[in-house]
């Protein structure tokens, strides 16, 4: 009999990661793929990428609805409670072997909390990483607790999973998965990506996408002001921002994103790119800017240049292609300036990505097909030697 490997899935990022690993567990002859769509796939005014996993060859197996219309704390609070109890529904009709879920959104967090009660096994992926700006940092690392089987993408989180009391005998170092599907995915060529986009990208350009700091999520405005106002003064630079994603405050800078591209015409706002678009864009464009973690773990394999923007990817490994900066007019201006030193520049030739080789989907199947699930739920905690 086929092992029911259920991945849960709610955000285009998550699906972008996952797209590979799903498609390599469809196809193995032991394995049978269960898809759960949940969040930000299932809500058309973030559009509506559930569609996107059907177009690729996936069937939904189930869909939980839990992303209420506000994006407030109490908002986000009780999207969680209707997720748990959507995804008890899910795992009921599923009966699934092995639940798979990837990072630290709070519908992930709801479904493993689901699971840990049902006396399901998880296999968690990316955990070990630190995300000092968002809450998504301690929602991370408590499925991590709540999981049974884990695959990091750096030794570093490996060690850090282990110091959180895991057994080193079930945490695998198989390297990030944003690396695999950049190896995988046939990449538009300028012409062709100008075509899809409607857009022309002109002699300098850059991708934005810019998420709430959800620990500071008062700031996320004046943040995100910050970075418009800066944009602003940058010459003959084309434009293409992402939306945020849906975290606390998510609409309010959707929604200042969208009155700044209004009346500006090198500038093209779009919901989502679809992943063959964005790493398109990533190897044509002259810089990734934000804070999201694909310009940490996915950019520097193109040996494009990122810069950060504040916390919320505090803590995270960086290539020396990652500039750092704070959240404010003037930061973002000299990180622009560093942006053009020839310096920096030429160091990009010699980028090292450390999220992996491309390599993780066949890591970890090899490992959820062979690997014993009888008493895989019962865990004890590790103690790290002090010595």
């Amino acid at each position: 009999m086929k092992r029911r490997i259920c991945i849960i899935t709610g955000t285009r990022a998550d699906y972008g990661l996952l797209r590979w690993l799903m498609h390599g567990i469809q196809a193995h002859p032991n394995l049978q793929l269960q898809v759960v769509a949940t969040g930000m796939h299932l809500a058309p005014e973030l559009g509506n990428t559930m569609n996107e996993i059907v177009a690729d060859g996936f069937t939904i197996d189930h869909r939980v609805e839990s992303l209420l219309s506000s994006d407030t704390p109490v908002g986000i609070a009780k999207s969680m409670g209707l997720g748990m109890i959507g995804f008890a529904d899910a795992f009921r009709i599923l009966n699934p072997d092995l639940i798979l879920v990837l990072g630290d959104r709070f519908e992930i967090f709801s479904a493993v909390s689901a699971a840990l009660v049902a006396g399901l096994p998880v296999a968690h992926l990316h955990g070990g990483e630190s995300t000092e700006g968002a809450f998504d940092d301690a929602l991370r690392h408590a499925i991590t607790k709540m999981s049974h089987l884990h695959f990091v993408a750096n030794e570093v989180y490996r060690q850090r999973v282990i110091q959180m009391g895991e057994s080193p005998e079930r945490v695998w170092t198989t390297g990030g998965l944003g690396v695999d599907a950049i190896g995988r995915v046939p990449l538009l060529n300028r012409a062709e990506l100008e075509a899809k986009l409607g857009f022309e990208l002109g002699n300098k350009s850059l991708l934005v996408t810019f998420h709430p700091s959800t620990l500071s999520h008062q700031q996320a405005s004046a943040e995100m002001n910050a970075l418009l106002q800066s944009l602003d003064e940058l010459q003959d630079t084309r434009i293409i921002f992402t939306h945020p994603n849906a975290d606390t405050q998510g609409r309010i800078l959707a929604q200042q994103l969208v009155e700044y591209a209004r009346h500006r015409p090198h500038v093209l706002s779009v919901l989502s790119l679809g992943q063959r678009k964005y790493l398109s864009c990533i190897a044509q464009v002259d810089a990734v800017v934000g804070n999201s973690s694909s310009g940490l773990t996915e950019v520097p394999t193109f040996r494009k240049p990122t810069i950060n923007i504040g916390d919320r990817q505090k803590g995270r490994l960086a290539a020396q292609s990652v500039i750092h900066c704070e959240a404010n007019k003037d930061a973002i201006k000299q990180a622009f300036q560093r942006l053009n030193d020839p310096k920096f520049q030429q160091s990009l030739e010699h980028v090292q990505n450390p999220y992996g080789d491309g390599h993780a989907c066949e890591k970890i199947i090899e490992v959820i097909q062979t690997i014993p699930l009888d008493g895989l739920i019962h865990k004890s905690f590790h103690e790290v030697s002090s010595t």
